[in-house]
């Protein structure tokens, strides 16, 4: 098994960052969503519905698919020979922010249900502050993975 995923380490690393970019733009997309549906629901039902599509169907058909193919790809890099020596920090620092990025994202999805449910006791100021956590994650993952400290 170990010698499949090494023959197929590169094709393996590629769909892993293509599920993170993917994963990322939905993570980064979604509470701005967020915020216009706050804002601007007094402008009427047809914007409020259009916005609830939008969010639906970026939460299940775009970020739940390719946050499950990050974890997939990402498990796969892990049980490649060589690739993650977990006496090192930076495997430890990727491992929690991606943790956190999940919680996030299932954060996420219960705020589209309550949006949707008309539930929502968050400001749009709110929701453009939590815009910015991915960021966080990003940042840390990104500066341990190249860095390997």
């Amino acid at each position: 098994m170990m010698d499949i995923l090494a023959d197929w380490y590169f094709w393996i690393k590629s769909l892993h960052v293509i599920a993170v970019i993917t994963w990322m733009a939905g993570l980064f997309y979604l509470p701005r969503l967020f915020v216009y549906h706050v804002e601007q629901a007094h402008l009427g039902p047809g914007l409020t519905d259009t916005l609830e599509i939008m969010e639906r169907r970026l939460l299940k058909a775009i970020m739940n698919p390719s946050m499950i193919a990050t974890w997939l790809f990402g498990v796969a890099l892990v049980l490649t020979p060589g690739v993650v020596d977990w006496g090192l920090i930076w495997p430890w620092v990727k491992a929690i922010s991606v943790i956190g990025m999940s919680v996030f994202h299932m954060w996420l999805a219960l705020r589209r249900r309550d949006l949707a449910e008309g539930r929502n006791i968050y400001s749009g100021r709110y929701f453009r502050i939590m815009n910015e956590v991915p960021t966080i994650f990003l940042i840390a993952i990104v500066f341990s993975v190249i860095f390997k400290f």
